[in-house]
């Protein structure tokens, strides 16, 4: 079945508590393409290096050295647009629909190649014809996708998704034609075929071939349809309860007296006399909850805010009851078992393994928090009728009282940020890259048109060894009309060209607006010969997208103008988009399918979440945190205090992210099918089984869980991911005094980990990271789930 690449938008836990949520050259411009793709590698300390390096800090700290250095563009090249990400289709809106009628007849040719196939030679392309036909579909589908809810010009927008639906539909109908489906097993039963590709073909083979399977693809044709009506309507109806999520009561009144200890101001504007009218959703109900002194009121609120609308969870159960047919027609057990059968988990039954483990680990720190937090309740003077537990009701109430004593022994957070101004955060993680994996972010001036907006950075990333290697353009401020989630997109992964695509240009009297055959075989886009195999390749084109504020207009007593400068949060949030973006750059794998991010779910996270390890490890803060001003380093005690913050209540944290994927696993398995079905209920029976702190009855909460669609059956995989990566980062960037910063073991984890993509399985990457004594979990399983589960969230 063939997939574009659209990775959700994952909220982490921490978004969730508090309320908040993957061109060419420039030598290319205007040269043949042998001078396009011969950007070489520069030595790690060159003069070149170093100019790049301070560049790279001043166009995202100095707003005028940004307006000078991407002018420049309008005086070296021609004001006409040479077009979205140098896609020269891309110049103008109705270039969209150009682009997908071009595609759209490449893969036309492509599929009816795919369905003549007879002979062992034909038999043998079968694996890069189908990644081909998939880049295809991808080039134009997550191009557009990303273009369609990111550009500012509405027409843009429109024709954008006009393309996106054009191709979206024509892969739909792809997964559906038996022929294809068929011309794989054909192949995968050839051993003479199997035996020559390459392991990277037999992946991409065996992948497709399941997600063929799983499209009930093999299905008589009556029963098949019912697989898509029902598809289709799990697609409509998961959409539709995100959309629709309302509490029971929308509001709930009370007397403005009970309502002492929140903030006087936000009480007064929701009162009109005497009553104050309280949503029951939204900052207003978290802050009643953390500061309203009386526990009745806090009942109330907390109640209210935990209680879905009948129609939400009818929404859900309607959601969950079809997933489970859906999983009956294509031949599952469940729902669970037709989704996991291609992670790492393999079965809900080891999925389940791996959480009971974990809060087995988690327990003793839950136990210790929970104390800690009567401690607070018992010298509360406002408690009376003093409980010797700790409600559902209190949790939030005394925790914010106990951190807000924390956080009165610490400096200003403004303190903290003077060190993190942005373009010294990029120089840091360039740094990082170049010490860890031999690579660095190079700022290049983008030509009229390429970017969506004029506030948009180009990077090259430059490896010492292999030269230009992928595009990063970075949307990092705040402007109207924006999404302000952060997010990483792969515009278009890493895939190999083969000579005969270029030869078809070459050779052909086919329409392109492109000046060489090589620019025509990539859309125009960023591509290189890569000197370890003198192959040429198209190279990952990423969008890395934050909403940080700009920098503000007054300037310090030095007249030096004030950079933007980024919390404690943003910094770690910025570190994680860039931990995807350098799994998409270093798994620059030959088939577009394995390539970068395109893994399996609950192994997609896990460099992003490592790159969180690195943020403020005091060996990485030496390469970049100085204050904006003074210059002067970071002193790390301001660090250490504010991590032991970020410590604290972190089993809690952990402990409702288990809860979560129990129940989320519960959910997809044979639950949903049996008569009377009734999520509430398993909703209270996963609390009061393994909650420290059961849940009131008279909750229903699950009607505000909206990842139940993105990502049904697989929750668990932020958690799996953190404990993989704690302990990745414990064994192997820990083992030397310099091991967060140390080559070797940068070195070790991009062999063993990042340049595979998902071209091999998560298994044998942890294996090979973790080394000999961990040989054994190389093959996966419940026990190497488990094992996982021990070795607990190490933040």
């Amino acid at each position: 079945m063939i997939k574009s690449l659209r990775r959700q938008l994952w909220t982490c836990p921490r978004c969730l508590r508090q309320q908040r949520r993957h061109g060419t050259t420039v030598a290319a411009t205007s040269t043949s393409s042998e001078e396009a793709i011969s950007f070489g590698p520069v030595a790690r300390d060159s003069p070149e290096a170093s100019h790049d390096d301070k560049i790279l800090r001043k166009i995202f700290d100095s707003p005028s050295f940004w307006r000078d250095f991407s002018q420049r563009s309008n005086r070296n090249y021609a004001s006409d647009s040479t077009g979205l990400f140098q896609n020269r289709y891309l110049t103008k809106p109705e270039g969209f629909q150009t682009f997908a009628q071009v595609t759209l007849q490449k893969c036309q040719r492509l599929v009816a190649k795919v369905l003549a196939a007879s002979s062992v030679d034909d038999y043998k392309r079968i694996a890069r014809n189908l990644d081909r036909l998939s880049d295809l579909l991808c080039r134009v589908i997550d191009l557009s996708d990303f273009v369609r809810s990111t550009h500012p010009d509405r027409r843009i927008q429109a024709a954008a998704s006009q393309a996106y639906a054009m191709m979206f539909e024509y892969m739909n109908k792809l997964n559906t034609t038996t022929g294809l489906n068929e011309q794989l097993k054909t192949a995968l039963s050839m051993q003479e075929v199997v035996s020559s590709w390459t392991e990277e073909e037999r992946v991409v083979a065996n992948i497709l071939a399941k997600d063929f399977s799983k499209s009930a693809i093999d299905l008589p044709e009556g029963v098949r349809q019912r697989f898509v009506e029902i598809s289709n309507d799990i697609a409509e109806m998961g959409t539709d309860f995100v959309n629709d999520m309302a509490p029971a009561k929308e509001q709930i009144s009370l007397e403005s007296s009970r309502l002492a200890g929140m903030d006087p101001n936000l009480v007064r504007k929701m009162t009109r006399w005497g009553t104050v009218t309280l949503p029951t959703t939204g900052t207003a109900a978290q802050m009643a909850l953390r500061s309203v002194e009386d526990p009745d009121t806090r009942r109330e609120i907390y109640t209210a805010n935990r209680t879905a609308s009948k129609r939400s969870i009818r929404q859900l159960e309607t959601l969950l009851t079809s997933r489970s047919d859906l999983a009956k027609l294509a031949g599952y057990d469940t729902f669970g078992h037709m989704t996991l059968v291609d992670k790492m988990a393999k079965t809900p039954e080891a999925v389940n393994q791996f959480l009971r483990a974990l809060a087995a680990d988690n327990q003793t720190t839950v136990n210790d928090e929970m104390q800690e937090l009567l401690e607070v309740k018992k010298a509360d003077a406002h408690s009376e009728n003093f409980s010797r537990e700790i409600t559902a009701w209190d949790r939030e109430y005394y925790t914010a009282r106990l951190l807000s004593s924390l956080y009165t022994r610490i400096r200003s957070p403004d303190t903290l940020s003077n060190y993190f101004s942005l373009g010294t955060v990029m120089q840091g993680l360039s740094r990082l890259f170049h010490r860890l994996y031999g690579v660095r972010l190079v700022p290049r001036e983008a030509q009229p048109g390429e970017t969506w907006n004029d506030d948009v950075r180009r990077l090259d990333v430059i490896d010492e060894r292999s030269g230009h290697i992928a595009v990063v353009y970075c949307d990092l401020f705040a402007r109207p009309g924006k999404n302000p989630n952060p997010a990483h997109f792969t515009l278009r992964c890493s895939r190999q060209i083969s000579e005969i695509e270029v030869a078809e240009y070459r050779d052909s009297n086919m329409y392109h607006p492109f000046d060489t055959a090589v620019e025509a075989a990539t859309d125009g886009m960023a591509h290189a010969i890569d000197p370890s195999d003198g192959l040429l390749y198209q190279l990952p084109t990423i969008a890395l997208i934050c909403d940080f504020a700009r920098p503000p207009n007054h300037t310090s007593s030095s007249s030096s103008p004030r950079p933007t400068l980024l919390s404690y949060r943003e910094v770690q949030t910025l570190f994680h988009e860039m931990g995807h973006a350098i799994h998409s750059i270093l798994g620059r794998t030959q088939l577009q399918n394995v390539s970068g991010t395109r893994c399996a779910t609950d192994f997609a996270e896990l460099p992003s979440v490592l790159m969180e390890h690195f943020a403020f490890d005091p060996a990485v803060l030496q390469l970049w945190a100085r204050h904006w001003d003074s210059d002067a380093p970071i002193p790390y005690q301001l660090i250490r205090e504010r991590r032991a913050i970020d410590m604290r209540m972190q089993g809690a944290e952990t402990e409702a992210q288990i809860l979560l994927a129990m129940l989320d696993q519960a959910y997809h398995s044979g639950l949903a099918a049996a008569k009377g079905f009734d999520s509430t209920r398993t909703y209270h029976d996963i609390w009061n089984t393994h909650s420290s702190v059961p849940e009131p009855a008279g909750t229903a909460w699950q009607g505000f869980f909206g990842h139940l669609f993105g990502y049904g059956a697989t929750y668990y995989s932020y958690l799996f991911d953190r404990a993989i990566a704690g302990k990745i980062w414990c064994d192997v960037f820990q083992r030397t005094k310099d091991g967060a910063v140390d080559r070797r073991q940068g070195e070790r984890f991009r062999e063993e980990v990042l340049r595979w993509g998902g071209g091999r399985d998560g298994w044998r990457c942890i294996a090979g990271v973790l080394g000999e004594k961990y040989a054994w979990m190389g093959e996966g399983g419940e026990e190497a789930m488990e094992e996982v589960g021990r070795w607990g969230v190490r933040d």
